[in-house]
């Protein structure tokens, strides 16, 4: 998360908060704050850390240690399934640290677990597989005394669809991190528990459903972004340059955006409404609020 990758710079960098917070000319409290999850820098100081660090500002916002990419655990468990035709995929999952989901070119579901922590992953989760006509029903479970506070500290789950037998995917769970990677389908729905959300190199109508406060970053992102939410207050960080409309519907919802540091109501007119926007963003439910950061609106 952010949080984790402010805190990890600075280390190796071997700034105190205090010096961090004088380079950047905000308070200690500021950025304990940020290294906290307490609290997420504005867009100036998003661009004043990446500068700071001499990182780009899609490097600073990506979580890259949720093992979106191939790496190498101490443990690992693979399951794999032949797919003869075009399939909807229905993923539960309990308590994991990270979901990575992401397409591929070929003729396999692929689930991958992995852990630097839990040892026999074959003999303490299960992974279930239904193939019912048109629909694949995936249920990841825990069978042995592997508690969900382990799962959710250190399981990573990779869920690897190849594109050309893929529909619909539906996710449901609990989890810290989910990444959605290389995924162009129709739809893709998310709900349950999550704080930090990646949609990346995808072109899809990604639906979140959560009422956890979330993070949540885009990068090479088109279509649609639909966020359903009670009482929340969530961020989305878009790319500079990003032609997007928004929509809100509910009940006392709002939506702001950061610009030169400042939270307002009022966005650039050009693009809404527009049909060459590469993405639509809606807020429903009752009661929260998105704020829009590091994005530009033409």
């Amino acid at each position: 998360m952010l949080a984790e990758k402010i805190k990890q710079l600075r280390k190796q960098a071997k700034l105190s908060q205090e010096q961090l917070a004088e380079k950047l000319n905000v308070s200690r409290q500021a950025v304990t704050k940020w290294e906290t999850g307490a609290g997420i820098p504005d867009i100036e100081n998003l661009r004043s850390i990446a500068a700071l660090f001499q990182i780009s500002l899609d490097d600073l916002l990506e979580n890259r240690d949720t093992g979106s990419k191939p790496q190498d655990f101490l443990f690992e468990s693979t399951t794999e399934y032949d797919i003869d035709g075009l399939k909807n995929y229905d993923i539960t999952f309990m308590g994991a640290n990270s979901v990575i989901l992401s397409g591929y070119e070929g003729e396999k579901i692929r689930i991958r677990l992995a852990s630097n922590q839990i040892t026999g992953l074959q003999n303490s989760f299960k992974v279930k597989l239904d193939d019912i006509k048109h629909k694949i029903d995936i249920d990841i479970k825990r069978i042995s005394s592997v508690s969900e506070t382990a799962a959710k500290a250190s399981l990573f789950i990779f869920i690897y669809l190849p594109l050309n037998y893929a529909g619909i995917a539906e996710l449901s769970g609990n989890t810290a991190s989910l990444e959605i990677r290389g995924m162009n389908l129709e739809r893709i729905e998310f709900s349950g528990k999550v704080s930090s959300v990646i949609l990346c190199d995808s072109d899809t109508h990604m639906e979140l459903n959560s009422n956890e406060d979330m993070e949540i970053s885009c990068q090479n992102f088109s279509g649609r972004l639909d966020i359903n939410q009670l009482s929340s207050t969530s961020r989305l960080f878009l790319p500079d340059g990003l032609i997007f409309q928004t929509v809100t519907k509910g009940i006392a919802n709002r939506i702001l955006f950061v610009k030169d540091g400042t939270e307002t109501e009022e966005f650039p007119l050009r693009g809404q409404g527009d049909s060459l926007s590469q993405v639509t963003i809606e807020l429903n439910g009752v009661k929260s609020e998105l704020v829009i950061a590091s994005a530009q609106s033409v």
